[in-house]
């Protein structure tokens, strides 16, 4: 039996979801994560992980809407809130591109010292920010064997650099990578929260060319109950 810390500190992680649209509805990518994952096996998720500290270290091409980056220093009662913001931004980035072998990016010279962005700079691209929009924060309840504070951003496809031609990947997080409505994706095998998501872009999020400027929801636990709190 598997003892879980009773205080086990959430992880900074963030995921992407790319929409794409077209004539028909919304369609968003999603992956069915590998069955022998610890973390949500078997489950359909928007690509995405846990910061890394090169995550804010990395210049991008273009930085976050102001917007953005107030909104994700919400709540966070840490400082360096420009930076952390932008971390969680280029997380979201560097997994979608070690997941699926897309870029979030266009063509420039891109130096690190950081392991886990070289891939990336070898793409000859550098991330771009500006597009993401921030949509959904969630903390995992108490009493997981994993626990993250997740931001999930959205992005429309037109955004990614290699869209009809990703470079494959060997990462195994994510099989069975594929395009799905969200009506689709609500049929899915998936986590409460990965379907509190889908809902709220269904119902907010769909229209083209907008950037809304509603709040943002905030899902957690207080003292057993569930909160979700707007952040405006």
């Amino acid at each position: 039996m598997t003892r879980i810390p009773p205080h086990l500190r959430p992880r900074d992680a963030a995921s992407l979801i790319i929409a794409r649209r077209g004539d028909g509805p919304m369609q968003v990518l999603m992956g069915e994560r590998h069955p022998d994952h610890v973390f949500m096996p078997g489950l359909f998720v928007f690509p995405g992980g846990r910061v890394d500290p090169g995550d804010g270290r990395v210049r991008p091409l273009s930085d976050l809407s102001p917007r953005v980056e107030r909104l994700l220093g919400k709540r966070t009662g840490k400082p360096a809130r420009a930076r952390r913001a932008r971390a969680l931004a280029m997380a979201a980035v560097r997994e979608t591109f070690e997941e699926t072998g897309l870029i979030v990016g266009a063509p420039a010279t891109l130096r690190t010292r950081s392991a886990g962005w070289r891939p990336f700079c070898d793409t000859g691209c550098a991330p771009v920010l500006a597009p993401l929009e921030f949509v959904y924060r969630a903390v995992t309840p108490p009493n997981r064997t994993r626990r993250f504070d997740a931001r999930f951003f959205l992005v429309d496809a037109t955004h990614i650099h290699n869209l009809h031609d990703a470079g494959r990947t060997d990462n195994d997080e994510l099989l069975d990578l594929r395009w799905l409505t969200i009506e689709d994706a609500l049929t899915r095998k998936t986590a409460f929260v990965t379907r509190s998501v889908l809902e709220e872009i269904r119902d907010h999020h769909a229209q083209p060319g907008m950037r809304p400027r509603r709040p943002v929801p905030f899902r957690y636990r207080r003292r057993g109950r569930l909160v979700i709190e707007p952040l405006t």
